[in-house]
């Protein structure tokens, strides 16, 4: 199976985003991302970085052992 197939359900991280910012709009400002680039890698249009996941994961308060379960939860 190539990366290309890899499908990943960002359910809870959109969850989170919107518990600590109420919008995506100002959760991309506070990791310095445009709103767009934030809207489709929450979409799994595009992949995270691994130095965007960990930006991401500091804004949102989650935790370095709870990573996978919001970044790398498999469709």
């Amino acid at each position: 199976e190539g990366r290309e197939n890899l499908k990943f359900n960002y359910c809870r991280l959109r969850e989170r985003v919107s518990e600590k910012f109420g919008t995506q709009k100002d959760f991309a400002k506070a990791v310095g991302m445009s709103e767009h680039t934030t809207s489709l890698k929450l979409s799994g249009k595009i992949e995270w970085r691994q130095s965007e996941i960990i930006k991401a994961a500091e804004a949102l308060k989650i935790e370095e052992n709870e990573i996978v379960k919001y970044f790398f939860e498999r469709i």
